[in-house]
């Protein structure tokens, strides 16, 4: 069993930035962010494998946020840049799947979530 804790979220302006930050009790192989808005289902952001070397991202976020990961702290982050209002959601941090994938039912391990609210 590996437990995820996120931290980082916040309020922030349009077009501000914030880097969320995801520590992990236990090794983990790929990990993702993922977020859900309400009334909407939860959706992918990004992920990234063991060593860092593969990375992706949905199309909304491509260019403005970057996925990486410290495997000494066993922590995955997610700097987000150029933030919108429709990045507001609950990001959730993800791990227990062996490869990269972007459906969530692919992953075993969920945070509890962290707030983004981003004012226009």
């Amino acid at each position: 069993q590996v437990q995820l804790v996120e931290s980082g979220g916040g309020l922030v302006q349009a077009g501000g930035s914030l880097r969320l930050s995801c520590a992990a009790s236990g090794s983990t192989a790929a990990m993702g962010w993922f977020r859900q808005a309400p009334g909407k289902e939860r959706e992918f952001v990004a992920v990234i494998d063991w060593s860092g070397g593969s990375t992706n991202y949905a199309d909304s976020v491509k260019g403005r946020f970057i996925i990486s990961r410290d495997n000494a702290k066993r922590t995955v982050y997610l700097q987000m840049n150029s933030l919108k209002p429709e990045d507001t959601a609950v990001y959730y941090c993800a791990a227990g799947a062996g490869y990269p994938y972007t459906g969530a039912y692919r992953y075993n391990y969920w945070g509890q979530g962290t707030q983004v609210t981003v004012s226009s």
